[in-house]
């Protein structure tokens, strides 16, 4: 017998979603065996396409770039780790956040944000391009394996985390899920937590990477204050350690310091509010998981060293400028000539121009645009515009 059990799963807080008092499915089903709705959720997304095509789209370097550099699954796989620990300290619905996680950014297009900029401009005239619509056009629409419905047919809770933002204007057009934005209410916490939990994983491991790719030092990411401490804490410490070492060490105190930091401001807001109910969560004027003070203000420094000194560094700006020419010109040459689709697609251009215009035309490009990954856009684009490719 084990020296220790497993720690006990906790009872969820009044102010968890629960499956019991989910505002249900689009399509109503049957309740799983075994399962809760928030798992079915989770396990419909790990098994998409979508969720797979993940491990081909680039975080902020292309994925040829280098086998160890994150994709947008290991992205994921990691806000997914980062929002359960939170999830259970504070007694929120594990499985819920963990399916809003796996699947925020299943709708991100090849080559990270510049290709979502890219498309983006090309859809100006046709309703533009936003990934966290994307994501959530993906688990309703675009994802077609079930008998009885498209989609994956997602709880409302999991599809209310996945659409993070969007215009009033966007808000209408997505019924249910768009009424929070224009009543300005809160989403769940789980959802929040997410939210939160994606921003943590990226800032920090964007700079594992920057560092990995030599594109960031150690002394310039020392201007950066959260860095700066946990560097020289683990120098003091540990003065013989080896660079990845040193890295690894740094940025995994960051990371705690953050969850640290997460967890107790927003048990701290949690009690001052003290919301019974899902309900009373929504009706917040303000969000209740979130960073202190002094750990938001850490943030932002962050965020804006990594703006200008990682995503503005000139070997990342090469390859955002030829991403963006590969999405631009993949996208124009297609919307031109949708024959040049597999044929499926080049039938379903046809239907949805019948309907609605160069708007349904434009739209049923971008989604099979978005769709591509990092390498199968560069193999296309290769397809389309090298004549030594006759194939």
């Amino acid at each position: 017998m084990p020296d220790r059990m497993p720690d006990a799963i906790p009872a969820l807080a009044v102010y968890a979603c629960t499956p019991a008092q989910s505002r249900g499915r689009r399509h109503p089903e049957a309740a799983p065996d075994g399962r809760s709705e928030y798992q079915r959720d989770r396990d419909r997304i790990v098994h998409s396409a979508a969720f797979r095509r993940l491990e081909y789209k680039t975080q902020v370097f292309v994925n040829h770039e280098g086998d160890l550099f994150r994709t947008r699954l290991t992205h994921s796989l990691e806000v997914a780790q980062i929002a359960r620990t939170i999830a259970r300290s504070l007694a929120l619905n594990e499985d819920l956040v963990e399916a809003i996680a796996l699947a925020h950014d299943l709708g991100h297009t090849p080559f990270g944000h510049a290709g979502q900029d890219a498309l983006n401009a090309c859809m100006r005239d046709f309703g533009g391009f936003e990934h966290n619509a994307q994501s959530l056009r993906v688990v309703d629409e675009l994802e077609d394996k079930y008998a009885e419905f498209r989609g994956l047919n997602l709880s409302y809770e999991t599809r209310e985390g996945i659409l993070k933002h969007c215009s009033e204007r966007r808000a209408r057009e997505f019924g249910d899920i768009g009424e929070r934005f224009l009543k300005r209410q809160q989403p769940g916490l789980e959802a929040q937590l997410a939210n939160v939990a994606d921003e943590i994983a990226y800032n920090n491991h964007d700079v594992d990477d920057g560092l990995r790719a030599r594109l960031l030092t150690i002394e310039a990411m020392r201007e950066v204050p959260l860095f700066a401490r946990h560097h020289d804490a683990v120098v003091a410490r540990y003065p013989d350690l080896t660079p990845k070492q040193l890295r690894h060490e740094t940025i995994r105190r960051m990371i705690n310091a953050q969850v640290g930091d997460l967890t107790e401001n927003s048990r701290r807001q949690l009690r001052a509010a003290a919301p019974q109910t899902v309900d009373e969560v929504r009706s917040q004027p303000q969000p209740l998981i979130g960073f202190s003070a002094a750990m938001q203000h850490d943030n932002l420094e962050l965020k804006r060293f990594l703006r200008e000194r990682l995503y503005q560094h000139h070997q990342v700006y090469r390859m955002t400028y030829k991403a963006k020419g590969v999405v631009r010109e993949l996208f124009d040459a297609l919307f031109a000539d949708p024959r040049l689709m597999p044929p499926e697609l080049f039938l379903q251009t046809q239907s949805a121009e019948a309907d609605q215009g160069e708007a349904g035309r434009a739209r049923v490009v971008a989604d099979y645009v978005a769709g591509m990954t990092d390498r199968y856009a560069i193999d296309e684009h290769e397809r389309l515009f090298d004549a030594r490719r006759l194939r």
